[in-house]
């Protein structure tokens, strides 16, 4: 296979698309300069409020059928772009427009939109970037309507045969319109796994690539494409032995599905003898069912950014303790651990007045942005007290890279548990706090933070991020990023040392524990408590089910000798071969998708 005929992208939604492309081109439209008579200014007036309660009808319509079709946290997308649509502030400018420069509502709408769109293009908030598709798609709407246009999306009444959908981006409208028996599959240019049409993809379950560069110029309307949405692999005009290939693989995830299936109900225990701890990560309420399902022996990571998504203000603290109560009622007796707002990077809610800074990623952000904002962040610690009583609630912070940072979060949280005490109000008698370690400074600092805290977790996404100074967010860059290097095993070696001579647990909630190769070393290293996201649990309890602990010691020691990621990567190969038929793992060793296999069409 030739490099013309490959595209790489970052896989959104999991599943295996093979069909013909229809590449299709949707944006902001042409807006005609025009300007009207000073008697008509109240009637443009009119004209604008009228356009925008049509397209708060639309986008109502598309917020039941999101809620039929995907599920309630899913239909907030739209509820978020409701709002925004009716935004008093940018309607009153557009009025402004209007009236001083007797502009046509449509000229006048155009040029606030563009306004607002470059200002959140430039913002320093990489989530105001991301929603900048959200943020064109609602005002295309009302300009459409104003232009007495009708809103037709470009492969309206053309889809007869399957296709994969090609665009530079993909807003959610239109991707929740979609019909799942004729799109197989998504390709855009634009959009990350966090982006609204992904979490769309990813519920609806259209297998769907993102992050595509230059997918417009290499794909042609009616070419065939192979593609996998969970490797972010595209196969343009792929081979005969190229669909065979891909077919085997879907039918090797069956298999494994199948038994995946027939162990849930099985102890995370190896064949001698050790317990593992499997745990879920969960990032929004509908993961908090699929958790329990899959097994998860509690949440070891809850995060808890999405109560912030969408929203002009902080969510009060009887609601975030009444979420942290639901959470804690699913999984009765077992741990619940709250990430405190992992603010800053790419998760700025969208009111939050964020600096703008040239990396912010190693800016403000996590407990620097907590700590010097305590109006946001003792409500949720006051929340974490109140609902952990009589329920195994832990507290874990974001970032830490100095002692004093822990300190402080426990001296404040000592105050507002004196506080709510003297107010009358029931508080967790003892609140666990541990610390995130995710960057090489608190690898170093590891003993003295093993010191002042209760509990380690291990960020493997963000710690392989800062040691090797790649984005794992860039495709371009995939290939670097590997958690297996050896650098990030010397870094986690000794965190299991430094909380082991400490005595406190240590647990790993990145990605790297849902990967089956990585699971192993994991367990040789010393690990017994691993986080992941709940689709993963059943094939991480079937790695745990086949791989003795002594096997995976020994396949560990050998690997901290390795020079290379590759000769890890085969050093574990080995000893889960030995256990497990690698067969019904990838080959590339990445986590299959526990859902039904798509199916690809006979050659």
């Amino acid at each position: 296979m030739t490099d013309s005929r490959r595209l790489v992208g970052v896989g959104v939604s999991p599943g295996v698309g093979f069909a013909a492309a229809m590449v299709v081109h949707w944006g902001f439209p042409e807006v005609p300069d025009r300007t009207v008579e000073e008697s008509d200014l109240e009637a443009e007036v009119l004209r604008l409020h009228a356009a925008v309660r049509e397209a708060v009808d639309g986008l109502e319509a598309l917020r039941e059928r999101v809620l039929v079709r995907a599920g309630v946290e899913e239909s907030r997308i739209f509820e978020a772009q409701i709002l925004m649509v009716q935004d008093p502030d940018f309607l009153a400018g557009v009025e402004l427009l209007i009236r001083k420069n007797q502009l046509s509502a449509e000229t006048a709408y155009e040029f606030k939109a563009l306004e607002l769109r470059n200002l959140w293009a430039s913002s320093g908030s990489a989530q105001l970037r991301e929603r900048l598709t959200d943020l064109t798609a609602i005002q295309r709407r009302v300009v459409l309507k104003l232009m007495g246009q009708t809103e037709r999306e470009p492969w309206s009444g053309t889809l007869g045969e399957q296709v994969i959908v090609v665009a530079h981006e993909l807003s959610p409208g239109l991707t929740v319109q979609l019909d799942r028996e004729h799109v197989v599959g998504l390709i855009s240019e634009e959009g990350t796994r966090t982006s609204h049409a992904a979490i769309l993809a990813h519920s609806l379950g259209i297998p769907a690539v993102m992050g595509v560069a230059g997918a417009l110029q290499r794909v042609r309307d009616g070419q065939m494409i192979l593609l996998d949405g969970r490797t972010g692999e595209i196969i343009l005009e792929p081979t005969r032995p190229e669909l065979e290939e891909a077919k085997t693989r879907l039918h090797r995830r069956h298999r494994l599905e199948l038994k995946l299936e027939a162990g849930l109900s099985a102890p995370a225990v190896t064949p001698d003898g050790r317990a593992m701890s499997l745990r879920g990560n969960v990032d929004l309420p509908e993961e908090i069912e699929p958790a329990v399902r899959h097994g998860a022996a509690g949440v070891g990571l809850l995060r808890t950014e999405f109560l912030l998504t969408g929203r002009a203000v902080v969510p009060s603290e009887t609601e975030q303790a009444d979420y942290f109560r639901r959470v804690a009622q699913a999984f009765p007796g077992q741990p619940v651990v709250v990430r405190t707002f992992d603010l800053g990077g790419d998760k700025f809610p969208a009111a939050f007045d964020a600096p703008l800074e040239a990396n912010p990623f190693l800016g403000w952000r996590s407990i620097r942005v907590c700590l010097d904002h305590p109006e946001i962040f003792r409500p949720q610690v006051r929340a974490v007290l109140r609902a952990a009583v009589g329920r195994d609630l832990r507290m874990m912070l974001p970032l830490i890279t100095r002692v004093d940072e822990v300190l402080r979060v426990r001296e404040l949280v000592e105050q507002e548990r004196a506080a709510l005490r003297a107010a009358g109000e029931p508080v967790g008698e003892r609140l666990s706090i541990g610390v995130m370690i995710e960057t090489p400074a608190a690898v170093i600092l590891a003993d003295r933070l093993a010191a002042v805290s209760d509990f380690f977790s291990v960020g493997t996404n963000d710690l392989t991020q800062y040691t090797l100074c790649v984005d794992r967010g860039n495709a371009r860059l995939a290939d670097r990023f590997r958690t297996e290097d050896p650098a990030i095993l010397r870094q986690l070696r000794t965190v299991q040392q430094a909380a082991s001579a400490a005595g406190i647990p240590v647990s790993i909630c990145g990605e790297m524990a849902s990967e089956p190769l990585s699971a192993v070393l994991l367990m040789g290293l010393g690990f017994v408590e691993l986080s992941v996201a709940p689709p993963a649990l059943p094939l991480l309890k079937l790695i745990v089910r086949s791989v003795p602990a002594a096997a995976a010691e020994a396949a560990a020691a050998r690997a901290l000798e390795a020079g290379t990621a590759d000769e890890v990567r085969e050093i574990l190969r080995a000893a889960i071969g030995a256990h497990l038929d690698l067969a019904l793992i990838d080959p590339a060793g990445a986590l299959p998708a526990y859902r039904p296999p798509t199916t690809i069409p006979s050659t």
